[in-house]
């Protein structure tokens, strides 16, 4: 009995969805979610510092949502807010030491997982789905 191959885009859905359940469980031992080391990272990536309007947009998220996000990482320690020198209507998302160690150990993590969910792949193929991957993102 043939059966038949879900479509294309569904495959790929499912395929990020096991990749997204991979990094989440990676990073969950170190404390992090997926959007909290993306998060720091950014911050990391920006020297430390960003006005949290500014990381909602390098976040790709709404500022409600950075907002709760903050919430969370300065609860645990990981982020401060404090008054922006240069506008005083604004607000910064600052990392601390142990924020920037959780986000080394994320990437450590990350790293570990993404070995482990291409060792199967040749360097060739690593290329060709970055390529592939590379063409799906690109604006029509």
């Amino acid at each position: 009995m043939n059966q038949i191959a879900p479509p294309l885009t569904v495959q790929l859905l499912q395929t990020l969805q096991r990749v997204e359940d991979r990094l989440e469980s990676a990073l969950e031992p170190v404390g992090l979610s997926i959007a909290k080391y993306g998060a720091l990272t950014k911050l990391v990536a920006d020297g430390g510092s960003l006005p949290l309007g500014t990381l909602a947009e390098r976040c790709a998220c709404v500022r409600s949502n950075i907002t709760q996000l903050v919430d969370r990482l300065e609860a645990e320690g990981l982020v401060a807010r404090v008054d922006d020198p240069r506008d005083r209507r604004s607000v910064r998302a600052e990392i601390t030491t142990e924020g920037r160690r959780r986000q080394e150990a994320g990437e450590r993590a990350v790293h570990d997982a993404e070995r482990s969910l291409y060792a199967g792949l040749g360097e060739r193929q690593r290329e060709s789905l970055s390529d592939l991957l590379g063409l799906l993102k690109a604006e029509p």
